[in-house]
C-alpha cells in the first residue's frame, strides 16, 4: 500500500485521465461529463428473452420469437458504437487492459441480485490467447467479481477449435463457424451442475457465441444461463459475437 505522499506527489506529477479523451478527471477508472455523456447506457427493460431495447419492455421480440435463444437472458452496459466500441477496440487491440476496470464498474449494476450465481468468461482459443496475450472476457469477468464479490470459475469453458474472426458474416454463418466449439471439461461439470451461471463477455452482435457457451454450460448441467457484457450492438453489424 502507498504512502499517502507518494500517492499525492503521483497524483500531481501523473493525474488520472478520462478513458475516453485524455482530460483530466478527479479519479482513476472514470470518465469526463462529455465521454459519459457520450455513451448510450442501456438501463431500461427490453425483450423478455434477449434484453433488446423495445417500446413494450418485458415482451418477447421477434427475433426470439421465431428463434429463441438458447440462454435465459442477456443484458448489456451500452450500446455498441462511437466511444463504446473504440473502447473495446483499445482494451482488444491497443492491449490498454486497464480500461477493464471502467468497464466491468459499469456492467456491475446489471449483476445486482445475483450473488449466488458464478461468473463464466468466454473463453478465447489458446493459440488467439498467445497471440493477444489475454483474454477480454477474462479480464472484464475478473473486475465485476472483484467489485461484486461473486464467485468466479474462469476455466469452467473451453473452445475446442479455432473460429474465424465473426464480424464478416451472416448470423447464420456466425452461427455454423460457433456450433460445437464450446464444451465443458469432464471434470469441470461438478462446478457447473445446479448452478446459475452468468456469461461474460465484451460485445453481443447475433448472440451466435452466447448461444453456443449456453448450450454447453446447460449440457453440463446449469440451471440457466444469461449473459452479461459491455456492449450490444442493435443492428447486424460490427464485430461480432
Amino acid at each position: 500500500m502507498r504512502h499517502p505522499l507518494i500517492k499525492r506527489i503521483i497524483g500531481f506529477a501523473l493525474p488520472p485521465r478520462c478513458a475516453g479523451c485524455g482530460s483530466i478527471v478527479e479519479q482513476d477508472d472514470e470518465l469526463c461529463a462529455p465521454c459519459w455523456s457520450a455513451l448510450d447506457f442501456l438501463d431500461g427493460e427490453g425483450c423478455a428473452s434477449c434484453g433488446v431495447p423495445m417500446d413494450q419492455p418485458g415482451m418477447i421480440c421477434g427475433r426470439c420469437l421465431q428463434t429463441p435463444p438458447a440462454h435465459d437472458g442477456a443484458r448489456a452496459a451500452v450500446s455498441y458504437g462511437g466511444l463504446a466500441r473504440d473502447l473495446v477496440v483499445r482494451l482488444k487491440h491497443g492491449r490498454k487492459t486497464g480500461l477493464a476496470r471502467l468497464m466491468a464498474l459499469i456492467m456491475t449494476r446489471h449483476a445486482k441480485g445475483a450473488d449466488d450465481a458464478l461468473l463464466v468468461p468466454v473463453p478465447l482459443h489458446r493459440w488467439r490467447l498467445w497471440r493477444r496475450g489475454f483474454n477480454q472476457s477474462m479480464l472484464l469477468a475478473r473486475h465485476v467479481s472483484a467489485r461484486t464479490g461473486m464467485a468466479i470459475d474462469p476455466h469452467a469453458l473451453i473452445r475446442r477449435r479455432a473460429t474465424p474472426m465473426l464480424g464478416p458474416l451472416s448470423a447464420r454463418q456466425r452461427a455454423k463457424a460457433v456450433k460445437g466449439v464450446f464444451a465443458v471439461g469432464q471434470d469441470d461439470k461438478s462446478r457447473i451442475s445446479g448452478r446459475h451461471i452468468i456469461l461474460v463477455d465484451d460485445v453481443y452482435t447475433s448472440g451466435a457465441t452466447a448461444n453456443a457457451c449456453a448450450k454447453a454450460l446447460k449440457r453440463a448441467g446449469a440451471a440457466s444461463v444469461t449473459l452479461l457484457c459491455w456492449a450490444r450492438v442493435l443492428q447486424d453489424e460490427g464485430p461480432g459475437n
